[in-house]
C-alpha cells in the first residue's frame, strides 16, 4: 500500500518494546504486546517493534509446526492490525509464517501493520544454523528485500542474523529505507557480534537503525536484550537495560541523515562493479 511519506524533517517517535515471551503461548505473547502498544500511544510514539518471533517465542522446534500462521490472513495478524488502527499507531512484530502452498514451508518472518492496516512483511534471508541455532532445519530462505512506504517514513525490515551480511541493509537504503529496523532473538554469547553490527550497518548507509532483541530464558537459551536506536553517525539515540524486559522510547528527526550524507557520502562513493565481481568469486566458492 503506497501513502504519502512525511516531508524530510518531521520527527519519528520510535518504541523499542523488548519483551519476553512465553514459548508457545500466542495468547499470553499477545496480550502483553497489547499492553506495550497502548502505553507506546501513551506516549506518543509513532512506531512500536517488537523482538523476532514475538508471537510464539523463539525456542520451538516442532512445535512450531502448530503455531505457523498464513500473513495476512491468520489470527494473530489480524488481531494487531486491528490494535494498530484502534491506536493510530504502526507496528513491527516477529512470527512463524506459514506458506498458503504447502504446510511445512514456514518462513521466519516480520510483519508490519498500521493505522490503515496489514502494509507487508518481510522473511528472513539469512538462516544461522550453528552453534545452537537450527533454523534451516525448520525455516525457508526468504528472497525479498523489503521497503515500505508509510505515512511516517520508509521503513526497510529486517530480521537478526542478517545485519552479519551488509548487502541486506545497503539494498534496504538503496530502496530508500529512512529507518532500518532489525528485530531479533540474539543471545547472550552474540552480544559483542550485535553491538558492532548494529552500527556499522547504521553508519555505512548513513540511516538510521531500530534493533529491537528478545530477551529471558527460552529452554536454557537466555536472551540479553540491549536494544537501541542507533543515528546514522552510529551514536546511540537510547539503549534499553541488559538481561531484562524493557521499554524505551526515542525520537528521530528524517533531516539529520542530511549532515552525515554531505561528509560521509559512501553512497555517493560506492562501486557497483565490485558487486559484480563478489558474486562470481561466490559463485565458486
Amino acid at each position: 500500500m503506497k501513502l504519502l511519506t512525511k516531508l524530510v524533517g518531521e520527527k519519528m517517535r520510535i518504541a523499542l518494546a523488548q519483551i519476553s515471551c512465553k514459548r508457545g503461548n500466542k495468547k499470553e505473547n499477545i496480550q502483553k504486546m497489547i499492553k506495550y502498544v497502548k502505553r507506546a500511544k501513551e506516549n506518543n510514539a509513532d512506531l512500536i517493534i517488537f523482538p523476532e518471533l514475538s508471537i510464539t517465542g523463539y525456542v520451538l522446534r516442532d512445535l512450531i509446526y502448530e503455531l505457523a500462521e498464513i500473513v495476512p490472513d491468520g489470527t494473530s495478524t489480524k488481531e494487531l492490525e486491528k490494535v494498530a488502527k484502534q491506536n493510530k499507531i504502526y507496528i513491527v512484530f516477529g512470527l512463524p509464517e506459514k506458506s498458503e502452498k504447502a504446510e511445512a514451508v514456514i518462513y521466519n518472518t516480520a510483519v508490519l501493520v498500521g493505522p490503515e492496516g496489514y502494509i507487508g512483511k518481510y522473511r528472513k534471508m539469512h538462516l544461522p544454523t550453528h552453534s545452537v541455532f537450527e533454523e534451516k532445519r525448520y525455516f525457508r530462505l526468504g528472497y525479498e528485500i523489503s521497503v515500505f512506504e508509510t505515512e511516517i517514513g520508509r521503513i526497510g525490515l529486517m530480521i537478526c542474523y542478517d545485519i552479519f551480511f551488509p548487502e541486506v541493509a545497503r539494498l534496504l537504503k538503496l530502496k530508500g529505507a529512512q529507518l532500518i529496523t532489525c528485530i531479533s532473538a540474539s543471545p547472550s554469547v552474540r552480544k559483542t557480534f550485535f553491538e558492532i553490527l548494529t552500527a556499522a550497518r547504521a553508519i555505512e548507509n548513513n540511516s538510521f537503525l531500530a534493533y529491537v532483541n528478545l530477551v529471558g530464558v527460552e529452554n536454557g537459551l537466555e536472551f540479553w536484550g540491549g536494544s537501541r536506536l542507533i543515528s546514522p553517525s552510529g551514536n546511540i539515540i537510547t539503549k534499553a537495560e541488559y538481561d531484562k524486559e524493557d521499554f524505551i522510547l526515542g525520537e528521530i528527526n528524517l533531516k539529520d541523515t542530511r549532515h552525515v550524507e554531505t561528509f560521509v557520502p559512501v553512497l555517493k562513493d560506492l562501486r557497483p562493479e565490485l558487486y559484480e565481481k563478489m558474486k562470481t568469486y561466490a559463485e565458486n566458492m
